[in-house]
């Protein structure tokens, strides 16, 4: 029997999957939990639209990602940071500051998208990779100078 999953399911398959079970498993589980439906003509074209209004929305998001990374390509970041005499930073700049950086000029980008493999500690310039979509990222220029 051919029916649309409609949530994932282990060892069948993933949602929206049109996938060919046998009947006592479609009749007595996969149905009567509400984890599938009979894969006739409407089950089948309500799917494909689902599917390609969902692409659409990937695509959209994945552009407007595009066009964020274009912008922040020329940002250039300045934070001043307390220093001792010998050049040794007190802390340190964390992608919480960046984030307000950004924030600053303008731009609203989330703590969690900023990748650093770890915290800056010392004085200088730095590229920052932001991770704006799946499939895209942008690199900011960091100055971290004393105060």
């Amino acid at each position: 029997m051919k029916v649309l999953l409609l949530t994932d399911v282990k060892g069948t398959g993933k949602k929206g999957e049109i996938k060919e079970v046998a009947d006592g498993y479609a009749k007595n589980f996969l149905l009567k939990t509400g984890k599938a439906r009979i894969a006739d003509n409407s089950a089948i074209s309500e799917n494909k639209t689902k599917k390609s209004a969902t692409d659409y929305h990937k695509e959209m998001e994945k552009q407007a990602a595009k066009a964020m990374a274009e912008k922040l390509s020329s940002v250039k970041l300045l934070i001043e940071i307390k220093c001792g005499e010998n050049g040794k930073t007190f802390g340190s700049v964390t992608t919480k500051e960046i984030s307000d950086a950004l924030n600053k000029q303008g731009y609203e980008i989330d703590k969690r998208k900023i990748e650093l493999k770890e915290p800056l500690k010392t004085i200088g310039s730095y590229k920052i990779n932001i991770k704006l979509h799946p499939e895209v990222s942008a690199i900011v220029e960091l100055r971290i100078v004393a105060k």
